[in-house]
């Protein structure tokens, strides 16, 4: 009888919806099992059941990344399968927009907890694991945002040129081991994300957007080719390399016409 070999094991923060849940499906059928975090317990059972569908084992997690004691938890989820995680999208992340004087500091606090110490808590655990053993992927979910200043997104924006860097950063550490570091730097996408950052009436809100399927995609296409970034759609690849070419009051101008409160109407 000949043994099978385990399947690769992908833990995906933010994989109850939107971007997250597409990555949790793009690594099922491509031959992982699964952990999915989330602070929607609900929801990340709803999804584990659409991932079964793959043939992958799912497991779920539910907690709120943004708090230190949460992600704590998470690891000791992750340990607790006897697992090695193949690979780790950092994804989880939510927004805010409108005008930084106006907008609720509290809200804003909670962001960075998520997007940024979550993010660093979480990686500095895995990743001490996966040196130790020289093999593992990380993906970091940053955004087109990070290539241009973001009037009314000024936090958000902020957030995600922080783990565009910071994952390029990582990247040339590792760079002699076996580990690699991928940046997935979606723009609009077709998500609950505007409608929770508080910005329907806007030029972005109100946009067409990239389907998350196509997205994810993209970036699991990326990451299991080793790249250090990918801006998943045509649309994109044009938003980074105008943000590029322009200077950057310019560039913050233009995204200002996307972001700005009633920009929509």
């Amino acid at each position: 009888m000949t043994d099978t070999a385990p399947r690769p094991f992908a833990v995906v923060t933010g994989g109850s919806n939107g971007i997250g849940l597409e990555l949790a499906r793009q690594f099922g059928e491509n031959g992982y099992d699964l952990l999915i975090a989330a602070q929607d317990e609900a929801h990340l059972r709803a999804a584990a059941a659409e991932l079964a569908g793959t043939g992958a084992h799912v497991d779920i997690h539910a907690g709120d990344l943004g708090q230190e004691q949460a992600v704590d938890a998470l690891y000791r989820a992750i340990v607790a399968t006897g697992r090695p995680v193949d690979v780790l999208c950092v994804n989880a992340g939510i927004g805010l927009g409108g005008p930084f004087v106006e907008t609720d500091l509290q809200t804003e606090l909670q962001m960075i907890d998520l997007n940024v110490r979550g993010a660093v808590q979480l990686t500095k655990l895995v990743l001490k694991d996966m040196v130790a053993r020289d093999s593992g992927k990380l993906l970091f979910t940053s955004s087109i945002s990070a290539t241009m200043p973001d009037p009314f997104e000024a936090v958000y924006g902020g957030t995600k040129v922080f783990l565009r860097w910071f994952g390029e950063a990582l990247r040339n550490e590792l760079k002699d081991t076996g580990i690699t570091v991928t940046v997935l730097m979606p723009s609009m996408t077709e998500t609950n994300f505007f409608h929770r950052a508080d910005m329907d009436d806007t030029r972005a809100g109100q946009a067409n957007k990239d389907d998350p399927a196509v997205v994810a995609k993209a970036g699991f296409d990326a990451l299991m080719a080793g790249k250090d970034k990918v801006l998943p759609t045509l649309k994109n690849k044009v938003l980074g390399a105008i943000a590029d070419a322009l200077p950057d009051r310019a560039a913050a101008q233009a995204h200002r016409g996307l972001s700005e409160p009633g920009s929509a109407d």
